[in-house]
């Protein structure tokens, strides 16, 4: 052991960069939810890749993202956090998008910090970006660069190999089967959560959060779990229930589809619609939901 190599790996950038389509792959898990909406991730992910002499602990995190909002000043604390506490930080740039101002942000603090940072073009597969792609080399500060794709795997390996190169020795800081420090509970209500993104219009999943109530499995054969899903609005609550039930059932059942896969067992999953008009703008609450 005494050539391993372990410690954390922070995902950085702005909002819609591949952060946690990159994890997903990278773990061979769902771990992350992931959606064609922007800023959907809300809190710092762990996931734990075990490697030949090594473990790598990434730790995925919302997209960096200016805005007076409540939420947003904590989702940025969170990143600002992460990037301060990691031993590694992976840049990630859309190939399509290319280097942005949040970018600049975020890479001066880490210079300043003089963190290890690797730069990590992301999307390559996608047409848009093989059209006109940003150029790896434009990436600063001679900081090393990676073309990745996170549905064909391109490169993920080339960049996994950079990763344990520049993580200091250590011993493992997990146990060998760990996946994530995550309860169930909350993996579960991110799940319920990413179902309101696929099948809710435009911003209203945004001003959503998910309150798991009772997640019990003392029941060998199926496990019960009670969630709120809280909405500003009377409007809101009418949007999500739908006519006659119709959308609410529709959310459960692709929920309970993918808490199922995930869990290998029988799900009973219960959903509620709540009015707490007053959850975007208390820090505490943002606590207690789990976002940070």
């Amino acid at each position: 052991m005494e050539d391993f190599r372990a410690g954390f790996v922070a995902l950085l950038g702005p909002p819609n960069a591949g952060k946690s389509s990159l994890l997903n792959t990278i773990l061979g898990q769902h771990l992350a939810i992931v959606s064609a909406k922007p800023q959907t991730t809300r809190s710092r992910i762990l996931g734990i890749l075990p490697r030949e002499g090594a473990q790598i602990l990434f730790l995925d995190t919302p997209g960096r993202h200016e805005s007076p909002k409540q939420l947003n000043v904590a989702l940025n604390a969170v990143v600002a956090e992460v990037a301060r506490d990691c031993e590694v930080a992976l840049l990630l740039v859309d190939r399509a998008v290319g280097w942005t101002d949040v970018h600049e942000q975020l890479a001066g603090a880490l210079a300043g910090m003089s963190r290890p940072t690797i730069v990590v073009g992301t999307k390559s597969d996608l047409r848009r970006a093989q059209s006109n792609p940003w150029p790896l080399e434009e990436a600063p500060r001679g900081w090393p660069a990676f073309a990745v794709s996170a549905r064909t795997e391109e490169g993920i390996e080339g960049l996994l190999e950079a990763i344990v190169e520049a993580l200091p020795l250590s011993p493992p800081l997990y146990g060998e089967d760990e996946l994530t420090d995550r309860p169930m509970r909350w993996l579960c209500a991110e799940m319920v959560r990413e179902a309101l993104f696929e099948l809710l219009d435009r911003e209203l999943p945004y001003s959503m959060a998910v309150e798991v109530l009772r997640y019990d499995e003392s029941n060998a054969k199926a496990i019960r779990i009670e969630a709120n899903l809280l909405v500003e609005r009377d409007s809101q609550k009418r949007i999500v229930v739908g006519k006659g039930g119709r959308m609410i059932k529709k959310i459960g059942i692709r929920a309970r589809g993918a808490i199922e896969q995930w869990v290998g067992r029988q799900v009973h999953l219960q959903l509620f619609v709540k009015i707490d008009p007053s959850w975007l703008k208390n820090d505490r609450r943002i606590s207690q939901l789990g976002y940070h």
